[in-house]
């Protein structure tokens, strides 16, 4: 497995850099790189010793929450403002529901039914979702009254939203087009990466 090192940023790291670690450091969780393969972190070449692919969904969502987190945190203001990240799951035992996953951050809301907030929208939607002010998006969920803007991402397969990527900002217009982009990203390695029977 990747070594927690992965969750170190150096200083001075850009977003764009922040987020291609986050996402090479994902996909080398998921596919369990092995022998004498190497994972890049940084000035740092760490060997992985996974022996078989993970396609755990809670695993891999778990582990996607914790490098968002800290990439976030490495990251100047308004990106260290980011108070909460994680995802919500298809929940199994109601049709169009969600459900929480894997996070960092305070406790939140247990399910969303899609259409329903920031993170409803999006699913039932299948769009990012990307709100500089969330008190200005009909029927927001606040969940977190610290939460100022937020970014919600759709993870899709086979056309049929199995996810959502969450993330809330501390301030106002926390998020832009280079979150969404690499949160994009980010969801078509999750849905590849993840094992989604519900």
């Amino acid at each position: 497995m990747v070594h927690a090192d992965s969750s170190n940023f150096a200083a001075g790291v850009t977003k764009e850099e922040a987020y291609e670690q986050v996402l090479s450091g994902a996909t080398a969780l998921f596919e369990g790189l092995v022998g004498n393969r190497y994972f890049f972190i940084g000035s740092h070449d760490l060997p992985l010793n996974s022996s078989a692919n993970s396609k755990c969904s809670r695993s891999n969502l778990a582990n996607a929450a914790s490098l968002l987190w800290h990439a976030y945190k490495s990251l100047p203001s308004p990106s260290s403002e980011v108070n909460w990240a994680g995802f919500y799951v298809l929940d199994p035992s109601k049709e169009a529901q969600l459900i929480l996953g894997p996070f960092q951050g305070k406790v939140a809301c247990q399910t969303i039914a899609f259409g329903r907030g920031v993170c409803g929208a999006a699913a039932k939607d299948k769009t990012t979702q990307l709100v500089p002010d969330v008190e200005k998006f009909p029927g927001h969920i606040a969940c977190d009254s610290e939460s100022q803007s937020e970014i919600v991402v759709p993870v899709l397969k086979d056309g049929k939203t199995v996810a959502i990527i969450d993330i809330d900002c501390a301030l106002k217009g926390g998020f832009d087009e280079v979150d969404k982009r690499w949160l994009e990203k980010l969801a078509l390695v999750l849905s590849e990466g993840c094992d989604w029977r519900l």
